[in-house]
């Protein structure tokens, strides 16, 4: 068995890139700045920089919401490839493949998309939005559709509402066992 998953929260280091491929499907780039919370012995901070790589619909949301400085929880697989440069040189990139993205902070950030940009028609005043690699809204802070809220009674097998028109049976002391 083996297990490739990287999970990273920083902040975008440049608005994401989006590009088509010539079939079509979208593809964003942009690097994400991962900062570690210890100081070394002249008391920076160490900062990793990632390259992510997201396709598809989340490619299309990840250009339209995301910006630079933006926080952003990401979770994916690492992938190594090499390419040829424009000088021909051959050149060796690790990169975040994205399937899952989740914007954090928030709405009042002072920039654009803060605290999730986009609801989908949901409640605005939401804190963060998912999204997995099907661009579909993956925020399990929403109740399921079809299941009971605290507002809501549920219904019992025998179709009526609880307080409905059950009566309470005459007692009978002769229904009383004694112990």
């Amino acid at each position: 068995m083996s297990v490739n998953k990287a999970i990273l929260v920083g902040n975008l280091g440049k608005d994401p890139e989006l590009r088509y491929t010539a079939s079509g499907k979208a593809v964003a780039t942009f690097s994400l700045a991962t900062t570690s919370s210890f100081k070394d012995r002249e008391g920076n901070k160490q900062t990793e920089w990632h390259n992510i790589v997201a396709w598809g619909q989340l490619a299309e949301i990840c250009g339209k919401y995301l910006h630079k400085g933006k926080q952003v929880y990401v979770e994916g697989r690492i992938q190594n490839r090499s390419y040829d440069d424009r000088d021909g040189n051959k050149r060796y990139i690790s990169e975040v493949v994205v399937n899952e993205m989740q914007m954090l902070g928030s709405r009042d950030d002072g920039q654009q998309g803060g605290g999730g940009g986009y609801a989908g028609g949901q409640n605005q005043n939401q804190g963060s939005q998912s999204y997995n690699q099907g661009g579909q809204n993956t925020n399990q802070n929403q109740p399921a559709q079809n299941q009971p809220t605290q507002n809501q009674p549920a219904q019992n097998s025998g179709g009526q509402q609880p307080g409905g028109s059950f009566e309470e049976p005459v007692f009978n002391p002769d229904d009383e066992i004694p112990f």
